[in-house]
């Protein structure tokens, strides 16, 4: 059972960490189709695919777009993926007279159906392995630099002997972190049409509240055809065909598909890097972008119209990131991470040959991070744009653009900018609702900041003048022109040098926080180079050690994932594998209908043959995450069982570390959309095409 942070801080002394360890599946169960597993197949459900299998799941599954995944459905091009894959598509072919988010959209005929500028598919039509080609090459270099160059120089090299154009490109990806490379073959299709989609409120039910959970309640589907270049609906060999009866308790299914990244294979010192310091900070730019967009939208509704996909985007990304960060707080999740690099460091140390070649990889990797760790300290403390640092840092960075560019403009007599364009600059650097009281406790916190990172610096004591709390607060303020849009504006009018050496301490920091901050850029680019080549080693070492039996982490290629639909345990009870129609009504009614639980009249007045206790959505123990949005769920015929379109929450560690017990993917059932499609929307051309897997004209 996965337990919160919280949870972990008041049971942790029962823990005996020393007796966690690793388990088989802790780097997941995403697979290539050049090293398929299938000795395990066998082993694990006496179910052996053969070549063909692989093949045909290989060419009827697609890339959407570069951010989700899909599958043909019918041999006349239809296509399967996620509503919210389609959302931006939505979007895109809206009208003011046709708002499909509010009233989902069905092409009753071929001539109806949408092109949707700029949408294309991808079809991994082949793969080759590439790994020693690319190792030969390496073999030359001479340093870290040099190696990562000639790699990239082969990559291009061998990516160029092949077509490359709008329709067919072939593409190289380092897999292990380089230990294997191997290059796909994809054919593109540009010509992509809308089929049905239905209201965002069905696709997106219970919202961001319900993101990531389980139960759960969503249409999350959307439907797609692909024409040739002659403008006919393509037609295809290898496509899913439609199970009726769909997934069930117990069932093998699988998920074909193209997850996005992982970083399972990286080290514990990596991780604890993640957790301290990328996902935080992350998140608080994530916090940031939401404010603004949510303040635009206060101040403008009519924004909503063609903001509200980056905001959901937004908060979804939160909420990943979010429960990223609080798996990596999880000790015992840390401990099999922890016991997993340990395992790996015992065979390469008892093995001469790999220990030379080996051995150095951790030490190199936690001498990076360490030095990653003081600069992104630096940088933190240097910071001058973040919710906890003063607005006058702020005004000082918009202030000397403003000076260099009126000097400019003194030179330039073709641009006319007048000493009242100046004061209106200058005078929208401070608002009229300035909160100056607050301004000074998050100066007197930044001070406290800056003295414990760099002590008694000559820059800090520049600044504060050798002062510390309220009196350094005091002192800087009466220093600084900043707080006077007047003052500011006599300075600018003397011109920029006169600004940059007017020994405004905010002005000064400024300049010295720019500087330095490019010196660390500089050289966090050099040591990010050299964690690049300890993981080569590492993906190298991985390989060596443990072969295909672990699969490379995701790299937004094509995958086959296994599992069981199954559900787990939550809240003290259970979580059923499959939900039906009921449960949407019961959350509608349970929020008397208020957002985002609201549902249209198509849901509340439904036709008398619509069956609210068809299956709706599902788990499974399959491994998926972010880019597997809209893969399809199929049994071992090939058949649809499904369409995945979430992870449960407990999912969100999956990024590092993979738990069967409770990591759950959660999809739509096949039942529940063809009963949705056909006595719902009614849109039995569309059911029919889904069940007999052509198009019926």
């Amino acid at each position: 059972m996965y337990l919160s942070s919280e949870t972990f801080s008041q049971t942790t002394e029962l823990i005996n960490l020393d007796t966690v360890k690793a388990e088989r599946f802790d780097t997941g169960k995403m697979w290539t189709f050049e090293f398929p597993p299938t000795e395990y197949f066998k082993e694990a459900y006496g179910f052996t695919p053969d070549k063909e299998w692989f093949e045909h799941v290989q060419l009827a599954t697609l890339k959407f777009a570069n951010y989700c995944s899909a599958s043909f459905v019918s041999e006349d091009g239809l296509i399967m993926t996620n509503h919210h894959c389609a959302r931006e598509s939505v979007t895109e072919i809206m009208s003011d007279e046709n708002d499909f988010h509010k009233d989902g959209f069905i092409a009753w005929d071929l001539s109806d159906e949408i092109p949707v500028p700029g949408l294309f598919v991808e079809q991994c039509v082949g793969i080759e392995d590439v790994t020693e080609e690319i190792y030969l090459t390496l073999e030359t270099a001479k340093s870290d630099s040099e190696r990562l160059a000639i790699e990239s120089e082969k990559i291009i090299e061998i990516e160029s002997r092949y077509q490359n154009d709008e329709e067919t490109f072939a593409k190289v990806t380092p897999l292990y972190f380089g230990g294997k490379y191997s290059l796909y073959f994809y054919k593109r299709y540009n010509d992509v049409r809308l089929v049905f989609a239905p209201e965002s409120q069905a696709g997106y039910f219970g919202g961001d509240y319900d993101n990531f959970t389980y139960p759960r309640y969503n249409l999350d589907c959307s439907f797609f055809r692909v024409y040739d270049n002659e403008g006919k609906p393509l037609k295809v060999d290898h496509y899913f065909k439609w199970s009726e009866k769909g997934a069930e308790p117990g069932e093998l299914v699988f998920v074909p598909g193209n997850p996005g990244s992982t970083s399972r294979l990286n080290t514990v010192a990596q991780l604890e890097y993640a957790r301290d310091y990328t996902y935080p900070q992350t998140i608080q730019l994530v916090d940031s972008f939401i404010e603004f967009l949510e303040g635009i939208m206060k101040e403008d509704p009519e924004a909503s119209n063609y903001l509200n996909d980056q905001l959901l985007n937004y908060n979804n990304s939160k909420k990943a990131y979010s429960g990223m960060l609080e798996g990596l707080r999880n000790p015992v999740l840390m401990q099999r991470k922890r016991d997993f690099e340990n395992g790996l460091r015992e065979k390469i140390q008892s093995n001469d040959e790999l220990n030379k070649k080996y051995g150095t990889i951790w030490t190199e990797i936690e001498n990076v991070v360490f030095e990653m760790k003081e600069l992104s300290n630096e940088q933190v403390a240097l910071s001058n744009d973040s919710f906890d640092s003063p607005d006058y840092f702020l005004i000082a960075s918009q202030l000397i653009p403003i000076a260099n560019e009126f000097e400019l403009l003194k030179t330039d007599t073709s641009i006319i900018y007048t000493d009242k364009d100046l004061k209106e600059s200058i005078d929208l650097l401070i608002p009229d609702d300035f909160d100056y009281d607050r301004n000074k406790e998050l100066l007197k916190n930044k001070i406290d900041i800056l003295y414990e990172k760099f002590g008694d610096a000559e820059f800090i004591n520049k600044f504060t003048d050798g002062k510390k709390g309220d009196d350094a607060v005091e002192d800087i303020l009466s220093r600084t022109i900043l707080t006077s849009p007047e003052k500011m504006y006599e300075l600018v009018k003397e011109g920029s040098d006169s600004l940059l050496n007017s020994g405004d301490p905010f002005i000064e920091f400024i300049q010295y926080s720019d500087q330095r901050n490019e010196l660390i850029s500089i050289r966090m680019d050099e040591i990010s180079m050299k964690e690049m080549t300890s993981n080569q080693k590492l993906g190298e070492a991985l390989f060596e050690v443990y072969g295909t039996s672990i699969p490379p982490d995701a790299t937004f290629t094509l995958r086959l994932s296994d599992g069981i639909v199954k559900g787990f345990a939550y809240n003290g009870t259970e979580a059923p594998s499959i939900t039906t129609f009921y449960g949407m009504l019961d959350r509608y009614y349970s929020f008397d209908g208020e957002f985002p639980w609201d549902l249209s009249e198509r849901w509340l007045n439904v036709p008398y043959e619509f069956d609210f206790s068809t299956p709706f959505n599902f788990v499974s123990t399959n491994d998926v995450v972010g880019g597997n949005s809209g893969s399809p769920i199929i049994n071992k015929n090939a058949e649809i069982v499904g369409v995945a379109f979430d992870g449960n929450i407990q999912s969100l560690p999956g990024d590092f570390i993979y738990d069967p017990e409770v990591n759950r993917s959660v999809g739509v059932h096949s039942a529940g959309m063809l009963e949705a499609i056909k006595d719902l929307y009614q849109f039995e051309k569309l059911a029919e095409e889904l069940l007999d897997g052509q198009l019926n004209e």
